[in-house]
């Protein structure tokens, strides 16, 4: 008898071997059992089959039955997620998790089901007259039909008491009552507008002949699509997966935020409105409900197209064509908790697998995959000219320490910012503000002793939120009252600093009393379609100027939009990552991209502090191109990615002490066991030291081969069993290193 490593349904980490008998059928990877445990019966999905010790083959629990004769995981995802599993350094049933969402194995979620209606026989006017006599509810009932000229409808459309109602019709032969499941469709409510394929100018059309034609080839190879911002990327993704639904092929549109997913379902629902159903979308925000009727819409078929963030990497699309991975650049493809994944590149690995063509698509490609184009690892098509014709913006770089020479207080509108918003307004047209820091007052200080409020759980200031009238750790989420008085000395004194997208817009409605003003950042986006609501609005002319983070910075399209402000380009430069400097020239050059893309020309003006940057001097001339081969240099020369891979070994405790004798410790052992061409740093304090109520020491491992990297991490902390104190993360192309 075969053994079943399965992972047992809820929100532990269980996973147990059991028997496989006979009349359990034929139970293999990727299936849904039943199996008894302890003194009930729960379910749970296949990992693995083995040969089970003949010591303890008979101590085996059998399966009880088996749930789905196919399994809910194919080969190829199963094949991914033991890859995933291995690079990541984690456990297969964390992989199987990401695979299975919660919702689709837990037993007590299921399809909705509802009654519906359904006219089996067209009542002649003398039977209609007769029933409004001797029944009028049954008449008022069928008369429904005649006057909507449907021939369903749910029963919950008739009121109360329409069960009996509908019972006496179909008695009669008029009616019929059945039970039909319902779709929790996320777009419920949504209007879209058929929309047809745009003439392509020569460079789309290149750059659509480069996709399809790897879409056919023998041997693939990841097509990176590199073209300025408005360059018109997205007509090529829609026209490359309409080529592929026609063949009968499934095709995967991801995303880096989940505020651009509305945009990107409109846009593909609207192109494919002949055939509504077939695209679907899976992110966090969903119901449960929601995600489990999309799931299973996308695994039987129904869903031939789906969109969604990095989890939708692992949609269960069947017969894949194509994978677009749009923005491929954005650091938010990147998981910062356990399973630590990289979502464009197991989309590439699953293209791989499945034998499907893979698209990386970007205004600002990532250094890795740019690296990887030089090299011819990846093909290249380029689009250099925006789509309509237009100029990209001009950007002026404006240094605010010369502009707020003469101000009190922080700068947080030059006048030469303030100016340009007011002939923007006056024409009509539409403003873009983007601050990368949300709420109100980036820490309190006390001024006579120098004491910053901080978070009793995090190394970190608090930051004032006004709105809610707190102070909120942006690390742990830990909210405080306000205090009145410093804690240390006593002094009334207590003063704000800094200041954030809540200041900002307080200071917008002041400035611009006219004005229409929206924030949009991580609080806004807590409530459920409230960034597709906003957007929405914006689109309509109903928003004037629109104030957030980062995640308004790309891939929205906004024809309006003729001015865009970054209020402190500085936020994100300084920080200990060796990525610091590219993400900042990804940001800018993308919230750039956002003006001019209608008829009108677009200016961009950039506050900061370090105008000489690099960042900011590629980014002024949208110089994708020329900051490349000078970033690519310096990384070559330092050794880092892409010419290196480097992981984070963080180990976290309650006790200071603790954690750093641990880390030592660990780091002594390490050394004997890395490949000899790699290298490791000295066990340091984290950049944030502490954090959630942790401490946090680390170790950063770097070398040519990320596998064997993570291959000694992960033999590392299992032969240092470490205890219930101590907790042991491992990060393989770590993307931040705070």
């Amino acid at each position: 008898m075969l053994a079943a490593r399965i992972l047992v349904d809820g929100q532990s980490d269980l996973v147990l071997d059991y028997g496989i008998p006979p009349e359990a059928g034929n139970v293999r990877p990727g299936c849904r059992v039943q199996i008894p445990l302890r003194n009930r019966t729960a379910t749970g999905t296949v990992l693995t089959l083995s040969e089970p010790d003949p010591a303890w083959q008979d101590r085996l629990k059998p399966i009880l039955k088996l749930i789905d004769p196919e399994p809910l995981i194919s080969p190829v995802m199963m094949d991914l997620a033991a890859w995933a599993a291995d690079y990541y350094s984690v456990a297969l049933d964390q992989m199987i998790r990401c695979l299975l969402p919660e919702t689709v194995r837990q037993e007590n979620t299921s399809e909705k089901i509802r009654k519906m209606v359904h006219l089996e026989k067209q009542p002649t006017r003398e039977e209609l007259d007769a029933l409004y006599r001797k029944a009028p509810r049954q008449a008022q009932m069928l008369d429904y039909f005649s006057t909507t000229e449907q021939k369903a409808a749910p029963l919950s459309e008739f009121g109360p008491g329409a069960l009996n109602i509908a019972r006496g019709l179909a008695g009669k032969g008029f009616i019929s009552l059945r039970e039909e499941s319902v779709h929790r469709d996320p777009m419920t409510g949504e209007q879209f507008a058929p929309s047809l394929s745009m003439k392509l100018n020569p460079q789309q059309e290149k750059a659509l002949e480069a996709v399809t034609a790897m879409c056919r080839a023998e041997t693939k190879r990841p097509v990176l699509l590199q073209g300025v911002t408005g360059s018109g990327k997205t007509e090529v993704y829609l026209q490359a997966v309409s080529q592929i639904v026609q063949e009968g092929k499934s095709a995967l549109i991801m995303v880096p935020e989940i505020s651009l997913t509305p945009q990107t379902v409109q846009r593909f629902k609207s192109r494919f409105a002949d055939m509504p159903s077939s695209v679907a979308v899976l992110h966090s925000l969903l119901s449960d409900g929601e995600r489990f009727d999309e799931w299973h819409a996308i695994r039987s078929g129904k869903a031939r197209i789906v969109v969604g963030p990095r989890s939708a990497v692992f949609a269960p699309l069947q017969n894949l064509g194509l994978i677009i991975v749009d923005e491929e650049h954005d650091a938010s493809y990147k998981q910062e908790s356990s399973p630590r994944y990289h979502g464009r590149d197991l989309a590439v690995l699953r293209a791989h697998l499945e034998g499907c063509a893979v698209v990386l698509g970007s205004a600002t490609p990532s250094l890795e995959s740019i690296h990887n184009a030089q090299t011819g690892k990846y093909a290249l098509a380029r689009l250099t000219e925006r789509a309509d014709g237009q100029q990209l913006p001009l950007i002026r770089i404006l240094d605010m320490k010369t502009e707020g020479k003469n101000k009190a207080g922080p700068n947080v509108l030059s006048e030469r910012l303030r100016m340009s918003i007011d002939r923007r307004l006056d024409r009509g047209e539409q403003v873009i503000l983007l601050l990368n820091r949300r709420g109100f007052a980036r820490s309190i200080q006390c001024p006579d002793c120098g004491h910053v409020i901080t978070c009793m759980h995090c190394s970190l200031p608090l930051t004032y939120h006004r709105t809610e009238d707190r102070l909120m750790c942006h690390l742990c989420g830990f909210k405080s009252l306000v205090p009145r008085t410093c804690p240390e000395c006593k002094s009334a004194s207590i003063l704000l600093q800094g200041y954030g997208t809540q200041k900002v817009e307080e200071i917008l409605r002041r400035t611009f009393p006219a004005a229409r003003i929206t924030r949009v950042d991580a609080d806004v986006a807590r409530r459920k379609n409230a960034v597709r609501d906003i957007l929405n609005q914006f689109r309509a002319r109903k928003i004037d100027i629109l104030l957030g983070t980062q995640m308004i910075a790309k891939g929205l399209d906004f024809p309006g939009v003729t001015l865009v402000g970054v209020l402190n380009a500085d936020l994100g430069l300084y920080i200990p990552d060796p990525r610091a400097g590219e993400r900042t020239f990804q940001l800018l050059t993308q919230v750039a991209g956002r003006a001019g893309r209608g008829d009108l020309s677009g200016e961009v003006i950039i506050q900061t502090f370090t105008p000489q940057s690099p960042s900011l001097q590629y980014a002024r001339h949208h110089d994708t191109d020329g900051y490349a081969a000078q970033e690519l240099e310096v990384r070559r020369a330092f050794d880092l990615p892409p010419f290196t891979h480097i992981a984070v070994l963080t180990i976290r405790s309650q006790h200071e002490n603790m954690a750093e004798f641990a880390t030592r410790t660990l780091g002594a052992r390490l050394r004997g066991m890395l490949p000899p061409d790699t290298t490791m740093t000295d066990p340091m304090p984290a950049p944030i030291p502490r954090a959630h109520g942790q401490f946090r020491y680390q170790i950063t491992v770097k070398g040519p081969s990320a596998r064997a990297i993570s291959r000694a991490l992960r033999k590392l902390v299992q032969e240092a069993g470490l205890g219930d104190d101590l907790t042991a993360v491992i990060d393989v192309d770590a993307m931040s290193f705070m």
